[in-house]
């Protein structure tokens, strides 16, 4: 199989997964438990979440390894299992996704602020280095350096999953301002985050969550002001939530997701999937309507 970049570059709009933390919860992940410790004592059911992706259509899948951080699981004391629940959460999703899909390694933010001094840049790098290690040697084809706010914490991230060898994808999430503008929750914009993680060697860069698919076109439309030529992924929210009756409610219907995916390309979407309230049915509809393009 071709790598994920050379298959962006064919020209086909390919279709990635949607949310995990969702079905987590659903299958019985409770408040304050550590998602990434399930690859190792509920493996069938991680399992069921990357292949229900894969039997939607997807032509990728993330794993579950959002949190793998050493800094994160440290304060559920399992800093010196990162190595291996990383490893575990990339063989997971290798075994769903088999020889003809990719698998992306997912690495999220560490919630610590380096100018606030509550890490240093080694000990940042380290941990991620040591994330993306494990994910390639448990069979991911890229890293996903995603829901980035910081381009400090972004810019050391990319650079540790480059260390590996295996192409990387960093995302950011942005959220509109009273202004109008698209801002990070530290002040970054979608143009600050282009220049930045394109010289920290990304190959394909993008937006997550935050937002639902009509606010990710303008995000769009912002990063093709700056390229017109990186690759861009889109995993967005199934619309802005709703609090309803103490739960949090994403609206967007499979269907309405779908009908705003052509918009989505002809801005200059490459890769499009979903994060927070997104099914695997918000993804089959996804596939058809890609194919329709």
């Amino acid at each position: 199989m071709s790598s994920l970049l050379e298959a962006v570059k064919k020209g086909k709009t390919l279709v990635s997964d949607g949310a995990w933390g969702t079905f987590l919860h659903k299958l019985g992940l409770q408040p304050g438990e550590c998602p990434e410790l399930w690859n190792l004592t509920h493996r069938a059911e991680v399992f069921s979440i990357a292949k229900s992706y894969i039997d939607a259509g997807a032509d990728m899948i993330l794993t579950n390894s959002f949190g793998g951080n050493p800094f994160k699981l440290e304060h559920f004391g399992l800093k010196d299992k990162s190595f291996e629940l990383n490893k575990a959460a990339a063989e997971i999703s290798r075994e769903a996704a088999g020889d003809n899909h990719f698998v992306l390694g997912s690495i999220g933010p560490t919630g610590a602020i380096l100018m606030m001094g509550q890490i240093s840049e080694q000990e940042l790098y380290d941990g991620f280095a040591i994330q993306s290690e494990a994910l390639k040697q448990g069979g991911a084809d890229a890293i996903c350096v995603e829901t980035m706010s910081a381009i400090d914490e972004a810019v050391i991230a990319v650079r540790a999953a480059i260390s590996t060898g295996l192409e990387v994808v960093c995302t950011f999430t942005f959220e509109k301002t009273i202004s109008g503008e698209y801002r990070t929750m530290m002040g970054v914009s979608p143009k600050e985050m282009v220049i930045a993680v394109k010289d920290a060697g990304a190959s394909i860069i993008g937006s997550n969550c935050g937002n639902g698919f009509e606010q990710m076109i303008d995000i769009i439309h912002e990063i093709r002001s700056v390229d017109s030529e990186i690759p861009i992924l889109i995993h967005a929210n199934a619309g802005k939530p709703d609090y309803v009756d103490g739960k949090t409610v994403f609206p967007e219907t499979p269907h309405q997701m779908a009908a705003i995916t052509p918009a989505l390309i002809k801005a200059g979407a490459n890769i499009i999937g979903g994060c927070c309230g997104t099914t695997p049915e918000h993804i089959k509809a996804l596939v058809n309507a890609v194919r329709i393009e």
